[in-house]
């Protein structure tokens, strides 16, 4: 019988990070609930590849110019962290800030600005919102380089207040404008190359791979502004202050942390969660690690409604199958294939579709990605040889009676050793005829890749087709 202890450690496993096996398991609930909710918004040394071993391998990551080495790269980071709380909010800011290779050509850049999450990311909103208006990759994208005092461009100032902050309807176009007005003369150094990047496409010696934040007095409008019912000769700095302090603004933020670490709808008693994450937003000084573990230690979420509520994003997919089944821990030819495969999914890392991001929730499934989500962690878990799914094998061995185990017990094993994952009766009943056609399992004496273990990947396989599977 699975302890509800248990139960819940993985749930927040899922959500704060991508899943995990049962030897991390273990160790998070050793330190207990809140203890791990603390370790977790709290990262540390994240004890993951070091760059120097990857570049042995890779050359192209030396450089991280192109988009699939880019990718690899921050994939290598989400698979071999010991922080995972660290690479998920940066997920989470890259879907909510989002910003693309398409426009930019040049991952280094987009990668900063990933680093840029994983460091204030859990600290104040006021001061990401501040990095996020002068880092290079955001004022590319949005064309912040082309807002200037006597000729403003409005795609920074609409975009930050539609969809980085408050949220349609809590603002007028002319507030867009004063916005606007405001981050004049944020631009980039070496802005220059923007000019002849026609003639010559070079980042040598100070070409893209260079951009950094430049702030141009003599191009700022310094007259007086009016934003959000407040006047002065407001900066960008003072539009940021002005944006934070308002209802809307908490409202927005906590939703979307809500719904990216709770449940992919807000639901009656998901409310009250919510609101408790609105309190704690100006009870802490904008702090998002304090809005998130209001969240965590809330009734709402420990309760059995925000289990399974999500529908899985493909880089939480295939990271946590590749987590679970302990595979890339060292540098490995393919990798960018594995990207590949996140993109057919729907989801392309430091690609995603628009300034939007990406939609989210039950439109990550169709039926041409569910076929893809589906065939890749069925591989992957199925795999007797990966580290991970050896490790599934040999605590299935340790809690079986004399070493033999009987269907339900294969079935009922294995969705605990992948979660535990909670399914219905039916699929349950499916898992379990299943494993009974070959009868009892014997693993005394097993030998690697032998008939045995293979007939514990067949229903990892299984499992890893389920309806639940999908769901965080």
């Amino acid at each position: 019988m699975i302890s509800n202890d248990t139960a819940l450690m993985a749930h927040l496993l899922r959500r704060a990070g991508f899943g995990a096996s049962r030897d991390e398991l273990e160790g998070y609930l050793a330190m207990g609930y809140k203890g791990a909710v603390d370790a977790l918004l709290n990262p540390t040394d994240p004890g993951n590849m070091p760059d120097d071993l990857i570049r042995r391998y890779h050359v192209e990551q030396s450089e991280l110019r192109d988009l699939p080495g880019s990718a690899a790269y921050w994939m290598y980071r989400m698979i071999s962290t010991a922080c995972p709380m660290e690479e998920k909010i940066a997920l989470f800011w890259h879907g909510l800030f989002a910003t693309g290779y398409t426009k930019l050509n040049q991952a280094r850049t987009q990668l900063n600005q990933v680093d840029m999450f994983r460091r204030s990311g859990l600290g104040s909103f006021e001061d990401l919102l501040l990095e996020l208006s002068r880092d290079p990759a955001m004022i590319i994208w949005l064309d912040n380089n082309e807002n200037h005092g006597d000729s403003i461009n409005e795609n920074y100032g609409r975009e930050l207040l539609e969809l980085f902050s408050m949220g349609i309807g809590n603002y007028s176009e002319d507030d867009i404008k004063e916005c606007a007005r405001a981050f004049t003369g944020w631009t980039l150094g070496n802005a220059e190359y923007m000019a002849i990047r026609a003639a010559k496409d070079s980042i040598w010696p100070y070409g893209r791979i260079a951009w950094h934040f430049d702030y141009r007095e003599d191009d700022h409008d310094d007259g007086e502004k009016t934003f959000l019912g407040e006047t002065g000769n407001f900066n960008g700095e003072d539009i940021i202050a002005i944006i934070v302090k308002q209802e809307s603004t908490a409202r927005f933020l906590a939703t979307r942390l809500f719904q990216f670490f709770a449940a992919d709808e807000v639901s009656k008693a998901g409310e009250n969660a919510v609101e408790a994450m609105v309190a704690t937003y100006f009870s802490s000084g904008y702090k998002i690690s304090d809005m998130l573990q209001t969240l965590f230690l809330s009734d709402y979420f420990k309760s059995d409604e925000a289990r399974f509520a999500r529908v899985k994003g493909p880089v939480e997919m295939v990271v946590g199958a590749i987590r679970m089944a302990g595979n890339y821990q060292n540098p490995s030819l393919g990798i960018e294939k594995v990207s590949d495969n996140m993109f057919f999914m729907g989801q392309g890392l430091l690609r995603p579709p628009t300034v939007e991001g990406w939609h989210e929730g039950v439109e990550w499934i169709d039926s041409g990605a569910l076929v893809e989500r589906v065939n890749f962690v069925a591989k992957v878990l199925s795999d007797v040889k990966s580290p991970g799914v050896r490790s599934i094998i040999d605590w299935l061995e340790a809690g079986a009676d004399d070493g033999v185990l009987n269907p339900s017990d294969l079935a009922d094993g294995c969705l605990d050793l992948l979660g535990p994952i909670q399914v219905s009766d039916e699929t349950r009943s499916v898992l379990v005829d299943y494993a009974a056609r070959l009868g009892d399992l014997d693993l005394n004496g097993h030998q690697p890749g032998d008939q045995a273990e293979q007939r514990v990947g067949n229903m990892l396989r299984l499992v890893a087709a389920t309806r639940e599977y999908q769901l965080a």
